[in-house]
């Protein structure tokens, strides 16, 4: 554990990229090879505009990870936060630290910008994917980037989590991120051995369909049990599912960065039917 720790600790940008550029590859391999749907788009055009995105959650990162390092020091430093405030062997602490990062970084990230008006309209980019894959997992709005950067940073407060334990938090994330939103077919027996802990592909397409009250369920980023905690968890069949969101469905404009940049600065769109659908 200890060497698992230093790693994390000292882990080069470098081994960041290729953790982020081989999940991408390795997930695109087994997507072309057992694809759940099989989409009739050009699969590099739309690699590339999720590309765009995934190269602007990269640099704001980037630019903002001094005060992730800064907030993180400050913690262990001052002896802030739950898991400074507890003695646990390293064993422990990542055994309870990933998933409360999970819990106040993503969980609740994700729940609170579908809750909050301002929030949603820079969290729907990532729902304007028509042909959810892979790729999909970094669809972000940079303005969203900012906003989920802002949650990450406040599990490290609250939890007082060293930096090691961050960035393997991070790791998994971006892992786990490419592995729900591949196109993938998962055997139903290793489904069954992975979902009551972690959240798999069949899981999290529904929170893709495009229509509540789907949309609005299975906000998990890597641990699955928190929807299942707080009420949020539905299963269905995954081939009733049809991606995107019912107030963007044109396709012209998903597939225009420009427009899509543009889209949490502009009118909230409302349907002009009943949302609610029983699939």
């Amino acid at each position: 554990m200890e060497s698992i720790v230093h790693y994390f600790e000292t882990i080069p940008s470098s081994h960041r990229a290729i953790i982020l550029v081989g999940g991408i590859a390795l997930f695109w391999i087994i997507e072309s090879a057992v694809p759940l749907f099989n989409f009739k788009y050009r699969k590099w055009k739309h690699a590339g505009i999720n590309i765009f995105f995934t190269v602007t959650t990269i640099v704001v990162n980037f630019a903002l990870a001094f005060i992730l390092l800064l907030t993180s020091d400050w913690t262990v430093a001052n002896n802030f936060g739950l898991l400074q405030w507890v003695e646990l062997p390293v064993w422990a602490m990542a055994l309870v630290g990933l998933p409360l990062m999970d819990l106040v970084g993503a969980y609740f990230a994700h729940w609170t910008e579908h809750r909050v008006p301002f929030l949603w309209k820079f969290h729907l980019i990532h729902h304007t994917d028509q042909e959810v894959d892979t790729t999909t997992a970094n669809r972000h709005h940079p303005g969203e980037s900012v906003i989920r950067f802002a949650f990450t940073t406040l599990g490290v407060l609250v939890l007082g989590a060293p930096m090691w334990l961050v960035f393997l938090y991070q790791s998994m994330s971006v892992v786990l991120s490419q592995f729900t939103h591949a196109n993938i077919t998962v055997p139903r027996w290793l489904n069954t051995i992975l979902s009551p802990v972690f959240v798999t592909p069949d899981m999290h397409r529904v929170h893709h369909h495009y229509r509540m009250p789907y949309t609005d369920t299975n906000f998990g980023n890597i641990f699955s049990f928190w929807d299942k905690l707080f009420g949020t968890y539905v299963a269905v069949d995954n081939r009733k599912l049809r991606y995107g969101v019912d107030t963007h469905m044109d396709v012209a404009e998903h597939q225009n960065i420009g427009r899509m940049l543009a889209i949490p600065f502009g009118k909230t769109r409302k349907v002009k039917y009943d949302r609610e659908e029983q699939l």
